[in-house]
């Protein structure tokens, strides 16, 4: 784990140079969100609480983001969600085009996908569909080194590396400054074993109640073929974000 977490303190110092090298203004935004869900009956009861954190700087011709979650989650006794989730990743923009690179860094471990630790990292291009103020598409491509301790069948160890293609499409809409929808969705196939897959999608819908204070919904749903394990999360919260 130490060894991961060097990988992405690398990955942000190199970020922060690339900063260095332009001269124009720096745009800060924060943003975390909160969500969970209760359920209590007489036969028992559940509990799922999901908090995440994420930072950006954005400049002319770079973009740095890292970004951070936990869930945790019980059914009656038995533990159900234990996941964390941290990353660092950048954008470079050449020139005005829509088309860009990025460059991710990645660690994760999940009690319900059985994985005891995940490292990945990679670059990779991506191109704007569609770059408005209000509405936003986009979908990129690349390839991942991955680095993973995963448990087969509940107990059986199984740690390898591989190469991912990693394919993402990207959108955010915003109707009249008040109703945001937005997501993330991932498919991330192994170059050298076919039936080694990941998905992950993230879909969140907000009413905004202030300008930085909103009300969310969200869906999260994450599959690793792998472990033959997969996960379908929908709560709801609050979302407290900052530009400065």
């Amino acid at each position: 784990m130490m060894k991961r977490t060097i990988l992405l303190i690398a990955a942000m110092l190199c970020g922060m140079k690339m900063f260095a090298q332009f001269g124009d203004t720096a745009h800060y935004y924060v943003k975390y969100a909160s969500t969970g869900s209760i359920n209590r009956t007489n036969d028992g009861n559940a509990h799922l609480l999901n908090n995440s954190l994420g930072f950006k700087v954005s400049k002319r011709r770079v973009a740095l983001n890292a970004a951070a979650a936990y869930i945790y989650g019980k059914q009656n006794s038995d533990l159900t969600n234990n996941d964390f989730s941290a990353g660092l990743d950048f954008n470079l923009y050449p020139d005005s085009s829509r088309f860009y690179y990025w460059g991710l860094a990645a660690y994760d471990k999940s009690y319900s996908l059985k994985i005891n630790n995940r490292f990945q990292g990679g670059v990779g291009v991506a191109y704007d569909l569609l770059k408005k103020p209000h509405a936003s598409l986009n979908v990129s491509d690349g390839i991942l080194f991955e680095n993973s301790d995963l448990m087969l069948n509940d107990t059986v160890p199984d740690v390898y590396q591989t190469f991912r293609n990693s394919l993402r499409l990207q959108y955010k809409f915003v109707i009249k400054e008040i109703v945001v929808l937005e997501g993330r969705h991932f498919l991330q196939n192994s170059l050298s074993l076919g039936s080694d897959y990941i998905i992950k999608s993230n879909t969140a819908l907000s009413v905004k109640l202030r300008s930085w204070l909103a009300v969310t919904a969200a869906l999260t749903y994450n599959k690793l073929n792998r472990t033959n394990r997969e996960n379908l999360l929908m709560n709801y919260g609050l979302t407290v974000e900052k530009y400065f």
